[in-house]
C-alpha cells in the first residue's frame, strides 16, 4: 500500500461470531440466524460504516463440523442471500461465491449478472474450485486440483466472454427509428475448449457500471498462478506476517509475469478477530470459539489438513520437518498443508503449538484477540509490512465483538486516514479504485 491509499474492508456474513460455545448463552440470539433479517439489519450497519463489500461462503456439501454442537443451520445460496440484501442496501458491494466445478458457466454468468442488475452494479464473484462435494454431483471422487484449476481457467474466460457477449451499448431505446436494440452487437462466443462448448450470447446485456469484479482464494502454487492471472481481489490465507508478506509479494510477482499492473490487484486476508473492553475478555471469547475443539477433534482435523497423524506424540514433543508426510500425499487442502508445513520446517513447533495453529482450529485465517488497540496495531503492522492491502472481517466470539468493531475500530482506522470517511462511488468496482 502507498501512503495515500485507504484500505479494502469487508464484512464476512457466515456468522462466524457464534462458532464454538457461544451460541449456548442465553443472549446470543442464535435463532435469529436462521432469518434473512438479521443479516439484512448487519449489512446495513457495515453500509453506514462505509465498508467496501459483503462475502458470504459457501458450502456444496454437509461436513461433519456443520452438524452436532456446531450452530450452524447450513449454507443457503449465497446469490440468493444477496439478492434479497441488494434491496435493502445501496453501496455496499454485494461478494457472492459460485464454484466452477460443479456449475454451468452459462447459468453462473447469468446469475451473476443477473445479481449486478438487480444491486445497480454491486455484484461481485468469488471463484472458488471447491475441495469437497463431488458426490452430490456425479463427479466421485474429487477432480485433481490440477484439473480443477484448469475448469476454472476456461469457465471464467467463457463467463467473461458471455458477459461481454450482449454489451449495454447494444441496447438503443430509439423512439423515432423504432430500434430498441442493435443486433449486430449482440453477438455469438462459440466457444469451444477442453471442458465446455458454449455458444452465446447470453440472455441479458451487461449493466452500465462495467464488468463484475473478480476475487479468489487459493495460496497453493497453482492456486496463486490462477489468482495473479484473473483476480482484481485475493481472499489470502495468512496465518502470520511472514506468510503474508510472502504471499503478497508473490502474487504482485506473478501478475506481472501475466502481463497486469500488480497494482491492480488487491490482496485481503480474512481477520478474525475477538475484541473485548479488555484482553482477559477477549482472550475468553477466543477459548470459548474454541473449546468444542477436544484434543481427539483437533487430532482429526491436522490428518485431514496434511496428513500429519501426531496422536501418540506428547503434547510437548517438537515436530521437525523430517516427521512430515510426502508433500505429494492427498490432502484435503493443499493451501492449509504448505502453511503449516513452512511452519513446521522454520519453527520446529511442539504438538500443543501445532493443534492450536488456524489451519487446523480454523481456516488459516489471520487472528488478533485483545482491545481495539491490539487489533489497530496488528492492522498497522501488517499494512507498514507490505502484507496487506485491506482485510475481511471474521468477527469471533460474540456480536459485541462486531460492535467493538464497528463503532471503535472502524472510526479509529478512519482517524487515522486509513479508512474512509464516506463513499466515493456507487459501485463495486468504485469501492476497489478498478
Amino acid at each position: 500500500m502507498t501512503s495515500d491509499q485507504k484500505l479494502c474492508v469487508g464484512l464476512s456474513l457466515n456468522a462466524t461470531w457464534n462458532k464454538g460455545d457461544g451460541w449456548r448463552h442465553p443472549d446470543s440470539g442464535v435463532e435469529q440466524t436462521r432469518t434473512i433479517d438479521y443479516y439484512i439489519q448487519w449489512a446495513k450497519i457495515a453500509e453506514k460504516f462505509k465498508l467496501d463489500f459483503l462475502f458470504r461462503a459457501d458450502y456444496l456439501y454437509i461436513s461433519p463440523q456443520m452438524l452436532g454442537d456446531s450452530s450452524n443451520f447450513g449454507s443457503p445460496d449465497p446469490t440468493l442471500f444477496f439478492a434479497a440484501i441488494a434491496r435493502e442496501t445501496n453501496r455496499i458491494g454485494l461478494v457472492t461465491t459460485i464454484s466452477t466445478t460443479f456449475n454451468p458457466p452459462y447459468v453462473v454468468a447469468r446469475q451473476l449478472q443477473s445479481l449486478h442488475w438487480l444491486s445497480n452494479g454491486r455484484a461481485g464473484w468469488n471463484i472458488v474450485t471447491s475441495i469437497e462435494g463431488a458426490d452430490n454431483f456425479g463427479n466421485s471422487p474429487m477432480p485433481s486440483p490440477e484439473e480443477r484449476y484448469a475448469k476454472a481457467m476456461e469457465f471464467t474466460d467463457v463467463v467473461c466472454k458471455l458477459w461481454e457477449s450482449f454489451p449495454d451499448e447494444a441496447i438503443v431505446i430509439d423512439r423515432k427509428s423504432g430500434q430498441f436494440s442493435d443486433k449486430d452487437k449482440v453477438t455469438a462466443i462459440n466457444h469451444s475448449g477442453e471442458f465446455f462448448n458454449v455458444k452465446g450470447p447470453l440472455t441479458l446485456p451487461s449493466h452500465p457500471s462495467g464488468s463484475i469484479p473478480l476475487f479468489q482464494a487459493g495460496a497453493s502454487d497453482i492456486g496463486r498462478n490462477f489468482s495473479s492471472s484473473v483476480a482484481d481481489a485475493i481472499f489470502a490465507a495468512m496465518p502470520d506476517l511472514e506468510s503474508g508478506v510472502e504471499l503478497r509479494n508473490d502474487l504482485r510477482r506473478r501478475a506481472v509475469e501475466h502481463g497486469r499492473d500488480p497494482n491492480a490487484i488487491k490482496v485481503l486476508p480474512g481477520l478474525y478477530f475477538f475484541l473485548g473492553d479488555t484482553y482477559e475478555e477477549a482472550l475468553e471469547l477466543h477459548k470459548a470459539a474454541h473449546s468444542h475443539l477436544t484434543l481427539e477433534r483437533r487430532h482429526a482435523s491436522l490428518q485431514s489438513v496434511m496428513g500429519l497423524d501426531l496422536t501418540g506424540c506428547p503434547l510437548n514433543q517438537r515436530v521437525i520437518a523430517e516427521m512430515l508426510p510426502d508433500p505429494s500425499q492427498a490432502v484435503r487442502s493443499r493451501t492449509h498443508a504448505e502453511l503449516l508445513r513452512s511452519f513446521i520446517t522454520k519453527y520446529q513447533p511442539t504438538v500443543q503449538e501445532i493443534l492450536d495453529r488456524p489451519e487446523v482450529v480454523g481456516s488459516a485465517h489471520w487472528v488478533s484477540v485483545g482491545t481495539v488497540e491490539t487489533v489497530m496495531n496488528d492492522i498497522i503492522e501488517r499494512v507498514e509490512a507490505g502484507a496487506i492491502d485491506g482485510f475481511i472481517a471474521l468477527p469471533g466470539g460474540s456480536e459485541k465483538s462486531m460492535e467493538i468493531f464497528f463503532e471503535q475500530l472502524i472510526p479509529k482506522l478512519v482517524e487515522r486516514g486509513m479508512f474512509r470517511s464516506d463513499y466515493e462511488g456507487a459501485t463495486l468496482r468504485d469501492h476497489l479504485g478498478i
